[in-house]
């Protein structure tokens, strides 16, 4: 039998293939996890990992003991989850948070009307820093987000917001005075990055590593938040493709903003942890949409 630590190490190196965030999640060393790991592989009797200074890598083995061990493991969470709803229904607390402001329109109306159709949930509302919006939902700290789509490794609920793509760039910039301007612009200006934290089909939706006919985007610098982001292109060191409601909730005499006429629109809706798909989160979900309707187009 593999113990509980054992199986919880392994799966969030499977994870994370890094030894240091690793042991940031589970609050551990990185000798810790090391140990654990080679005291796994000594009972397995293969490597698990292949391991350089670089790079971490499943082996065939590897991927066949995660493969084996995911639904087992998901099993019993569910069957925890099941036991625990059975015994306490929609009664106790509901964590929901929000990124960015022009969501929480959105939010308040979805607490509104859950609060009114279960008074003996408490819903706490709070807003999630760009930097711990994933963490917050794996430890628990937030049950539901609302938040822009892609939203990899999560459930993601309908959307129920869109908008329009628009080029934040510099008030004196070349293309400050465009009525409009393509992705392909992307080449040929440093695009500001967001931090290493977020996801990467998020990171690929936002900020692309190339243009849709191939050309690569220049990167430019990293904003650890928003606000960060756009005050490095306000000083020029690059442009950022952001939503067009930025406009509304952001609006400065240092930054002009472009509509980028052949972006698909950005879809926001609630995001939650999958293992955390609780009775209350259903039942926030369902609100949220009740609440608010189909995304305008």
């Amino acid at each position: 039998m593999l113990e509980r630590y054992e199986v919880e190490t392994f799966l969030t190196l499977v994870e994370e293939l890094h030894f240091g965030r690793t042991a940031e999640r589970l609050r551990a060393t990185t000798g810790r996890i090391s140990h654990v790991v080679r005291k796994l592989e000594r009972r397995i009797g293969a490597p698990l990992f292949e391991r350089t200074s670089r790079v971490v890598r499943l082996t065939p083995i590897g991927v066949r003991l995660a493969d084996d061990l995911r639904p087992l493991v998901a099993g019993m969470e569910d069957a925890v989850r099941r036991a625990v709803e059975a015994g306490r229904g929609l009664a106790g607390e509901l964590r929901v948070a929000f990124v960015g402001e022009w969501t929480v329109p959105v939010l308040l109306r979805a607490v509104t009307l859950f609060s009114e159709r279960h008074p003996e949930c408490v819903v706490h509302v709070q807003e999630a820093p760009l930097a711990t919006t994933r963490s917050s939902l794996r430890d628990g700290t937030i049950d539901v987000l609302i938040a822009s789509y892609p939203f990899d490794g999560m459930a993601n609920g309908p959307a129920l917001l869109s908008e329009q793509r628009v080029l934040a760039v510099a008030a004196d910039h070349p293309l400050a005075g465009e009525e409009s301007v393509s992705l392909e612009v992307l080449a040929e200006h440093p695009v500001v990055q967001y931090p290493a934290v977020t996801s990467a089909e998020f990171k690929r939706d936002r900020t692309p590593e190339r243009t849709p006919s191939g050309r690569p985007v220049p990167k430019g610098p990293v904003g650890n938040t928003f606000p960060e982001l756009l005050a490095l292109v306000a000083l020029g060191r690059g442009v950022l493709p952001v939503g067009e409601q930025t406009r509304r909730y952001h609006p400065r005499p240092d930054l002009a903003y472009v509509p980028i006429h052949d972006a698909p629109p950005i879809h926001r809706g609630p995001v939650w942890l999958a293992s955390n798909t609780t009775a209350r989160v259903r039942e926030f979900v369902r609100a949220a949409v009740d609440a608010n309707g189909s995304p305008a187009a």
